[in-house]
């Protein structure tokens, strides 16, 4: 179970609800495309709302609105930090994430740890990748993800990678030298090598809006079929209590 007071952890999960509000509100304003993801898109499909236990937001944007929304990050309010590796030096990781202001996270990977980074609890934003279909497009994806993994280090949250930053950002581009914006597979970009799913497009596009916490989102127009790509057992059954853990070791409300 969570080490987390439950108390602390509702009052950290409303806050990053509050940065998703503003985050889809400026994607709107701009014509950006989102989607929940991951554990996210489990809680929307499963609870409605956040998995009772999850301490974080997972998002994904297609490549090309990605980077446009680097080039909006001073839209977003004072209570949110738009971190990279170009706002805040001592990043390890090489995707975006919105920071509060108003909260505090320690994850489990640096707890004990002089952390030099800003740590508010978090949004993560992925870069999506499209891509043709065929065995040699998965073998490559494939492929590259495992190098991806070993050359990334366990604050990224693989169990025995290495920390090699240019080797792993030259397999990232590597994959990106496949994307095609017609592709009929999605991918992930390589910038979280958790786990090498890809989707097919006309299962998450068009997007639609799917409830989380009593509001609208953005989500794959199949979301069954996105989770099912993402999650080895049944997505749809709570896991025992004993594995119900966050990815914290504390949170702290400013």
């Amino acid at each position: 179970m969570s080490k987390i007071d439950p108390k602390t952890l509702r009052e950290a999960q409303l806050i990053m609800l509050d940065m998703l509000v503003e985050f889809d509100r400026i994607c709107q304003k701009h014509n950006l495309k989102y989607w929940l993801d991951s554990g996210t898109l489990l809680g929307a499909v499963r609870h409605k709302g956040f998995i009772p236990w999850d301490d974080d937001i997972d998002l994904s944007m297609p490549l090309e609105d990605y980077q446009k929304l680097i080039e909006l990050k001073d839209e977003f309010s004072e209570q949110i930090f738009f971190q990279t590796t170009q706002t805040d030096s001592k990043f390890p990781f090489d995707y975006i994430k919105l920071r509060s202001n108003r909260a505090k996270i320690v994850e489990f990977h640096e707890k004990d740890r002089d952390i030099e980074y800003h740590q508010g609890v978090f949004v993560d934003i992925f870069p999506m990748l499209t891509i043709p279909d065929g065995e040699f497009y998965y073998d490559f994806y494939s492929d590259i993800f495992k190098l991806i993994r070993e050359t990334s280090a366990i604050s990224l949250h693989t169990s025995n990678g290495k920390d090699l930053p240019k080797v792993r950002h030259k397999l990232q581009e590597a994959l990106k030298e496949l994307h095609q914006e017609d592709g009929k597979k999605v991918i992930y970009g390589g910038e979280m090598p958790d786990v090498p799913a890809w989707f097919d497009r006309d299962k998450i596009f068009p997007l639609k809006k799917i409830e989380f916490e009593g509001l609208e989102f953005l989500a794959p127009n199949d979301p069954h079929h996105y989770l099912e790509n993402i999650y080895s057992f049944n997505y749809m059954e709570l896991p025992p209590e004993d594995k119900r853990s966050t990815h914290a070791e504390g949170i702290y409300i400013d």
